[in-house]
């Protein structure tokens, strides 16, 4: 079915995928490591081996639904070819490098996406779209960071009462273990979620350029170098946006960095499950104001939160917009 691609292009386009999902594991590694650098449980160095340990076998604990929404759920798949998915990439990959440098935690879930829609509307226009997948990512937008929210909260106020006769040293020697527990999750969740949508964007390229036979699926050896990119990409840090995640929002104790990263796990172990490609850095950024306010409201610097959710906001239009100037740009050189 589908496009023709040379094989070099089909190489280089996969290697220009592989590239986003190393930035993202970059981009995104404050998502899985601000809260335990925050409270001092483990050094930065130690703490990125450890995100990208468990960001690497997340694939061997979740199906591959994300990826499934990300290859056929977005944009009809009888309509990517090589340059949409370059498009796809580069709003992604742009947007993500402006963001890193300017030390903002947006979503490159999101820009993906944003990316992916643009480049789509660019060739097709609107009945490219599969709009069911886009209302649910959409939704995805606000509901992954209340639900972390008040996840946290509530581990927070359960906490609280469980430990409220232990003495302060007890309580802070018992969650700096716990840590390492909730930590492992979360970027077990990351892995999970964030390197499946790289996975969809190759898988698809391969379907619809008749590299892959059969019905859609996700061949192994895409799974496992997505995963590893991403390892990889995280391994190297993003250490501009772990100082805005894990100390500019809010202060943070052992005990509210477990909550923090034991309610942003559920939310991804959930909506990896049900196929939903979240953004791990709204679910993580949700959780660790609802530590905050668990405290008193005050303790949250609302200024910063407000920053975050702007950038929040423009990502999907932003990538979007280079999304589409990208696939105009591959078939002028084209």
């Amino acid at each position: 079915m589908g496009f023709e691609i040379s094989l070099p292009i089909l190489i280089a386009l996969i290697g220009v995928a592989l590239l986003f999902d190393f930035l993202n594991g970059l981009h995104d590694a404050a998502n899985s490591i601000a809260t335990i650098v925050a409270t001092r449980v483990l050094r930065p160095q130690y703490a990125v081996f450890w995100a990208a340990f468990f960001n690497f076998i997340a694939f061997m604990f979740f199906g591959l639904h994300v990826a499934q929404t990300i290859g056929t759920g977005i944009i009809a798949a009888n309509i990517i070819d090589a340059h949409v998915v370059f498009g796809a990439l580069m709003g992604a990959i742009i947007w993500n490098v402006i963001t890193w440098q300017l030390g903002i935690p947006s979503s490159s879930s999101h820009a993906l996406i944003g990316g992916l829609l643009g480049a789509g509307l660019a060739k097709a226009g609107f009945s490219s779209i599969v709009w069911s997948g886009v209302f649910k990512t959409v939704g995805a937008i606000v509901m992954s960071p209340t639900i972390g929210f008040l996840l946290a909260l509530t581990l927070v106020l359960l906490v609280s009462w469980l430990f409220v006769r232990a003495t302060p040293m007890a309580v802070d020697s018992t969650f700096r273990i716990m840590q390492f527990i909730s930590a492992s999750l979360y970027s077990l969740g990351h892995g999970g979620n964030d390197a499946q949508k790289t996975m969809g964007i190759i898988a698809v390229l391969l379907y619809s350029s008749g590299y892959l036979e059969g019905e859609f699926s996700v061949p192994m050896w895409v799974v496992l170098s997505c995963q590893f990119a991403m390892a990889a990409g995280t391994l190297c840090g993003g250490w501009k946006i772990v100082h805005t995640m894990g100390s500019k929002i809010t202060r943070l104790t052992p005990t509210q960095g477990f909550c923090a990263e034991t309610g942003g796990a559920i939310t991804l172990f959930a909506a990896t499950w049900l196929g939903i490609p979240v953004s791990t850095t709204h679910t993580i950024t949700g959780a660790i104001i609802g530590v905050g306010a668990a405290r008193r409201v005050s303790a949250v610097r609302w200024n910063i939160a407000s920053n975050i959710v702007v950038a929040w906001v423009i990502t999907l239009p932003a990538a979007a917009v280079i999304g589409a100037l990208s696939y105009w740009l591959a078939g002028l050189l084209s």
